[in-house]
């Protein structure tokens, strides 16, 4: 049997006013009209019925429900939700502002803009790789002509200077040959004329010329312009004519000097001794010179070097070493290999760097004044020691020597007993 709909709805009202029992029909149409006067929902009829459907409404009263603590917390948490949200969205109207800011300041066409800024880039490319070429290209051209340089032989002032001491050399030949023609000039009396002395000895080779073959002390002028100053004159070794640039004889001189010293000289002519560089310059540019270097072991042991051209520049081009080709028994140690190499290097003593070390001062660590590279393979000026020693080998040094290359017992290095540097000039005959 189906039940009306009003049943169920009076069943729930009951329910809502707490019944808790089961009721039948007839019971619950009569708890129904019972429980309406007690329970402040009420049920009721609503309109006129057809049939057997009739209408009815429901009034509830207020609800009041008791919520758990926990729900106190969630508001804070809902807060912090919208708080976070609006820092969001500012953050987002702030990046949508610079946006629209950056693409204000641009300009309308900035496609072609940035186009044309790559283009202007690879133009200054290309232009950098033309002249990085055109660089290199002008660097293999000087390599080149500082190869031809080297070769040439000394041109320029030098050979200037020559040309006029050779005249002034040839002047007083001449005044010597008229010495004694004329006895008598005219409207005027007859006196006995003086013999007229050489003007200019240059070198030790213009004493051997007018008959001097005695070792000893002269005074040359290879420069008319410049002062006259005494020398060694070697006229014993190879038909004689020498003048002698360095002696190493006992240790009696020391060779560890600044460059004042090696400019100027220093030493004992007749024992050991440095003539100096502005003299060996002098000297070197009169006449075109040769050098001889001779030295002596500690077993007796005598061996020379001798090169067929010399040349010290001035100063200013700090007394440039210039040499020629080798000839002779000691070995080619000025010129020993592609890095130890003595020729056209500049001058270089401990308070000076000229050399072509890179971490140091060759002439500092060697303790004297020499043409180094970097460092050596030849030092005459180097400490005199009268037996071997131990560490840098900063003693008299010929890299080329018999043996000197050998390791020896404990590390010793051999000195030297003597050593010596002469020029005489290229033409001359005994």
């Amino acid at each position: 049997m189906r039940l009306p709909g009003w049943y169920w709805l009076s069943c729930a009202v009951l329910a809502v006013c707490g019944a808790g029992r089961a009721y039948n029909l007839t019971q619950g149409l009569e708890d129904a009209s019972a429980q309406a006067a007690a329970c402040p929902a009420r049920l009721e009829g609503s309109g006129k019925c057809e049939g057997s459907q009739c209408p009815f409404q429901l009034t509830l009263p207020a609800l009041t429900l008791q919520l758990p603590p926990q729900l106190g917390s969630m508001e804070e948490v809902l807060k912090e939700v919208r708080t976070l949200k609006e820092a969001v969205d500012s953050l987002k109207k702030s990046c949508q502002d610079c946006k629209l800011q950056a693409d204000g300041h641009g300009d309308p066409g900035g496609n072609a803009a940035e186009t044309a800024r790559d283009s202007r880039v690879q133009e200054l490319e290309s232009q950098v790789n033309k002249l990085s070429s055109e660089l290199k290209n002008a660097k293999d051209q000087i390599q080149g002509l500082h190869g031809r340089l080297e070769t040439l032989h000394l041109v320029n002032m030098n050979n200037i200077e020559n040309y006029v001491d050779d005249k002034v050399a040839n002047l007083t030949f001449v005044v010597n040959s008229l010495d004694g023609k004329c006895s008598k000039c005219p409207n005027q009396e007859y006196t006995q004329s003086q013999p007229v002395q050489h003007l200019i000895y240059k070198d030790c080779s213009d004493y051997y010329a007018i008959g001097k073959r005695s070792s000893g002390t002269y005074r040359v002028t290879p420069d008319p312009r410049n002062s006259s100053f005494e020398v060694y004159c070697d006229m014993e070794t190879m038909g004689g004519a020498w003048t002698v640039l360095q002696t190493r004889l006992d240790g009696s001189t020391n060779f560890t000097r600044d460059w004042k010293d090696y400019k100027a000289g220093f030493g004992n002519l007749e024992r050991e001794f440095w003539l100096g560089n502005d003299k060996i310059h002098l000297l070197s540019k009169s006449k075109e010179m040769i050098l001889r270097v001779d030295l002596e072991d500690f077993k007796g042991v005598s061996l020379y070097a001798l090169y067929d051209q010399f040349y010290v520049a001035n100063e200013f081009l700090k007394y440039r070493l210039h040499i020629g080709n080798y000839n002779g028994t000691a070995g080619d140690a000025l010129r020993f290999s592609k890095h130890y190499n003595h020729d056209l290097k500049f001058f270089t003593t401990p308070d000076r760097d000229n050399d072509r070390y890179p971490s140091g001062n060759c002439g500092l660590y060697y303790s004297s004044g020499w043409w180094f590279d970097a460092c050596l393979s030849a030092n005459l000026n180097g400490k005199y020691y009268h037996q071997k020693y131990k560490g840098i080998r900063n003693g008299i040094f010929w890299g080329t020597w018999p043996g000197i290359t050998q390791t020896q017992p404990g590390g010793y290095k051999s000195p030297f007993k003597k050593a010596k540097m002469m020029i005489r000039p290229k033409n001359f005959k005994p």
